[in-house]
């Protein structure tokens, strides 16, 4: 019997068993912990392990792009050592047939289950600190973090964001495009938007497949009023050209949103144009899985839009931004009283007084907590760079450790990527560095070109000089 605090694995695609499975683990009590579809059998039992989860939901598998995958394998691969384990629910998505395993576990049908007795299940009386879910994040060192976040606070924070800055009205068809497995998902799908009422659509299949206009045909089959995306599926989407989007009238859409990294102002504008049609508002947010909700953006109709930029702090955030120094890659050594960065230049993010959504604690790990977050400046370290410009808007840089020095310069990786993609033949950006005798570090970079260009010298010595242009000589790159 699944109890309170007993921690759920879910491993699923984008389907609504999905969302109901998680619903349900939250009315009994019951801790989930979802788990990205594409991600390997280790890392799904590595999460398993960590958490001790004592049931895994999955499926039998489900098509990607007109391909099949066989989630069911990788799921029973996983589960080879996981003792924890006394119960798996499969659901079959594609009516394969699933060989169940070692009879330590009790395996069940979610299909059989849904036709047992429609008994009412009372909903578990929780604490506001209760533990809602555990979600693993990549660290910049070792193993993955089991962030956690509660019950009251968590699930306040996400429906008051999502309320004020997607300005939701009840006839709202909201569409997110973010992947559940991903913190995204679990506020601005799940959490967020159904607290608040809304009609969500959800999409299992990839914007290009069978074609590019996959996108803008379901937005106008389905009459979506709000777009929220990420900026690598707006550049990808770019790239395959204008007329795409052009071929669909789009015109239910009244709000687009953009999440998960800095956005370069040439994809922004892009969006702006070809999808909003130059009338829908864009709320360019900035967050991450361990705040729970969007800390900083503009809110339509109350804040004009700056593209590059995410605007401002959400009432009631704190965000500060203090200066960046090396050393502090291999430097632990506590410095509370670092001082703010002068307006204009770019530093590390703080957020200086806590809010509702934030994470409680990393799982199993108090220690790696704390000194991740707090220890080193006193306050939430974000480790993301920003500049807070003379008009109190935030342009987010990249993560922190992204940032290069060169020649005594700090080079932000996004602000280098986005003047890189402002050239007429850049779709993507990426930049590297390399040790240097002189400069300390060198930087190198890798793009790929539109559909209409072709590498050639002629055009790598045209974008090196390009970025020497927008951003100035420190920018230059010895390799591209």
């Amino acid at each position: 019997r699944i109890k309170k605090g007993d921690r759920i694995c879910l491993y699923m695609p984008m389907i609504p068993q999905l969302v109901i499975a998680m619903l349900a683990c939250a009315r009994i009590g019951a801790i989930h912990s979802v788990v990205f579809g594409g991600f390997s059998a280790e890392s799904l039992k590595y999460r398993i392990k960590e958490a001790k989860a004592k049931m895994l939901i999955t499926v039998d598998g489900y098509w990607r792009a007109g391909k099949t995958i066989n989630t069911f394998i990788t799921a029973s691969q996983a589960l080879k050592g996981c003792s924890s384990i006394k119960h798996l629910i499969v659901v079959k998505r594609l009516g394969e047939k699933v060989q169940w395993l070692k009879k330590s576990i009790k395996c069940h049908l979610w299909e059989e289950l849904m036709k047992g007795p429609k008994e009412y299940c009372p909903p578990e009386e929780m604490d506001a600190e209760d533990i809602l879910f555990l979600l693993y994040t990549s660290g910049s060192t070792g193993k993955p973090k089991g962030v956690i976040h509660t019950t009251g606070g968590y699930l306040l924070y996400t429906h008051l964001t999502f309320k004020w800055i997607f300005d939701h009205k009840d006839t709202d068809i909201y569409w997110c495009t973010a992947d559940i497995g991903w913190i995204t998902g679990h506020s601005y799908i799940v959490y967020g938007p159904l607290s608040n009422g809304t009609t969500v659509f959800m999409y299992e299949g990839v914007p290009t497949y069978p074609n590019p206009g996959k996108w803008w045909e379901l937005i106008n089959k389905y009459s979506v009023s709000i777009l929220y995306t990420a900026p690598t599926a707006i550049r990808a989407l770019m790239r395959l050209g204008d007329e795409w989007p052009a071929k669909y009238k789009l015109n239910t859409l009244r709000l687009l949103g953009t999440v998960g990294e800095p956005i370069n102002p040439t994809a922004w504008l892009w969006y702006y144009e070809n999808i909003g049609r130059k009338r829908c508002p864009v709320v360019d947010t900035w967050w991450q899985t361990e705040t729970g909700g969007i800390m900083i953006t503009t809110l339509p109709g109350v804040h004009s839009m700056k593209p590059g930029s995410a605007g401002f702090a959400f009432p009631g955030i704190s965000p500060d931004i203090i200066e960046h120094k090396e050393e502090d890659l291999d430097d632990d050594t506590p410095d509370p009283n670092r001082p703010r960065c002068p307006i204009g230049a770019m530093g590390k993010l703080v957020i200086k007084k806590p809010w509702p959504g934030m994470l409680r604690g990393l799982w199993k790990n108090p220690e790696r907590f704390k000194k991740t977050y707090f220890e080193k400046f006193g306050t939430y370290l974000t480790g993301d760079g920003a500049v807070e410009n003379d008009d109190g808007y935030f342009w987010l840089k990249g993560r922190i450790d992204d940032i290069i020095l060169v020649s005594g310069h700090n080079i932000g990786t996004a602000e280098t990527e986005s003047a890189l993609v402002s050239h007429p033949a850049v779709a993507e950006a990426a930049l590297a560095s390399y040790p240097h005798s002189i400069t300390l570090n060198a930087l190198y970079t890798f793009v790929i070109l539109k559909r209409d260009f072709k590498p050639s010298d002629k055009l790598r010595k045209e974008l090196i000089t390009h970025v020497r242009k927008v951003l100035g000589p420190t920018r230059a790159n010895s390799g591209l």
